[in-house]
């Protein structure tokens, strides 16, 4: 019988079958990050446990770090703690920590698929709901619980139920000035919030599979503000060649190896999904949201709609006003969402060589050492820096504002990353979610502007 490639993993990796839909699930990878992978160790060390398999897992402080340039883990006092705690459980229980400055140091998940730690066919968990970014690689990531990350820890198992699957194609040509950031909000806007709960995304399609793997990364991103935990794509020829060689890698016979049973993870021809939607890409222009779901989300070109008062009231919006020319005082481009080495080169593009209007905070936060590294030998950070952009250091920065940087209340941002809930950026913080082209042209237009009009 014909098999999805969510079915192929989610079968391979049955350690037991629990009964009523659940299994028990051997995990292959599990990410910890600064928020919860302390305090995680923690307590199955104080319950008399230890970490199952440490090789197998991977730790980075990310969320309550500072971005500031010139940054250590105490710039950040809140994140001190936190910060502390990772490195002294990592340490006693051998878990592989990137720790501040460190090559592999970034964002969870972009610092894992860069260094090789992601790869197809695999499971993998992280206390964070963006793990799904991760199924780009053609492998299945969910986001879990700080009681199931314990557990997750302690055995390399989790028990899961079984999600039911649902493919979405996009076909047809990319439209000039669309990015892939606008394909999954295009697609949240026009399927719904609540579309994908109880199922597992793969995304498919002749546009999907022009896209690179970086922004295959921002497509899966957003996957849970669909409602799903899981959003993959199969892999294919650029998911080899961009793995090749990383530092956690196959190499030699493994690779060869591991080559042949990648390709064997695309689900079959003649595969079945329980929900099919087909997307065109010539319905999907720039987007830009409008209110506190990503779901509510419109073309720049579009109105802002009647619809939900308090969303507009907290956003400062009225029905029918016209988005482009929305005043903002705030860009940020970086997050798990858009903060790899391509998505800085977009939003460098539109520059050319203009500014950052007068009335306007940029930031541009790269999503790793790796990236920021690279960013810099290609002089990006001298681009932002010229226009009056400021370049900070890796990590999550002004997407949760739990390192103590928010944007201002009141004050409206454009942010690359993938949440607009109210107070996300800070209390009273609005924000609009938006591609780094459409963030960078925001910043030098001083307002919400349709970036093929800057280009």
């Amino acid at each position: 019988m014909a098999k999805t490639m969510f079915d192929k993993i989610w079968d391979s990796r049955v350690v037991a079958d629990l009964g009523d839909g659940w299994s028990l699930l051997y995990l292959d990878r599990v990410l910890i990050h600064d928020l919860s992978g302390g305090r995680a160790i923690r307590e199955i060390l104080d319950a008399g446990h230890t970490v199952a398999e440490p090789r197998k897992v991977f730790a980075v402080p990310d969320h309550a770090v500072s971005s500031q340039p010139g940054r250590d883990s105490t710039t950040f006092a809140k994140g001190k703690p936190l910060v502390a705690s990772l490195r002294e459980t990592t340490a006693a229980t051998g878990v592989r920590l990137f720790d501040l400055g460190r090559r592999g140091h970034g964002i969870v998940h972009v610092m894992a698929p860069e260094l090789g730690i992601v790869l197809p066919g695999l499971t993998l968990a992280c206390g964070d709901s963006h793990t799904c970014t991760n199924g780009a690689m053609g492998c299945m990531a969910f986001g879990i619980g700080s009681s199931e990350l314990g557990h997750a820890l302690a055995t390399q198992t989790l028990p899961q139920r079984r999600p039911r699957s649902m493919r979405i194609r996009f076909e047809g040509k990319r439209p000039p000035g669309v990015t892939a950031k606008d394909m999954i909000l295009h697609a949240i806007g026009h399927l719904g919030t609540a579309a994908g709960t109880g199922y597992a995304i793969e995304y498919a399609g002749g546009a999907v599979e022009a896209l690179e793997i970086e922004e295959r990364l921002t497509l899966c991103n957003l996957s849970i503000e669909m409602g799903a935990r899981t959003g993959m794509v199969a892999p294919d020829e650029k998911t080899y060649a961009y793995l090749k060689g990383r530092d956690f890698s196959p190499k030699g016979a493994a690779w060869e190896a591991a080559l042949a049973d990648w390709k064997r993870v695309p689900s079959d021809p003649g595969a079945r999904f329980d929900a099919d939607h087909l997307i065109r890409m010539e319905d999907i222009a720039p987007q830009i949201t409008w209110g506190t779901s990503p779901g509510q989300v419109a073309p720049i070109t579009g109105f802002v709609p009647e619809g939900d008062a308090a969303a507009l009231q907290y956003m400062g919006l009225e029905p029918g006003q016209k988005l482009a020319g929305t005043r903002v005082d705030w860009v940020f481009i970086g997050s798990c969402t858009n903060s790899r080495l391509s998505d800085l080169r977009a939003a460098a593009e539109v520059i050319g060589g203009r500014r950052v209007a007068p009335h306007v905070t940029a930031w541009v936060v790269p999503g790793s050492e790796v990236v920021k590294q690279e960013a810099e030998a290609e002089g990006l950070h001298t681009r932002f820096l010229e226009a009056g952009f400021e370049w900070r250091e890796p990590g999550c920065a002004l997407c949760v504002a739990a390192n103590g940087e928010a944007v201002p209340a009141g004050q409206r941002c454009v942010s690359t990353s993938n949440r607009n809930f109210v107070g996300r950026q800070g209390t009273g913080a609005r924000t609009h979610l938006a591609s780094p082209a459409m963030a960078a042209a925001a910043a030098l237009a001083g307002a919400l502007v349709d970036v093929r009009e800057m280009v």
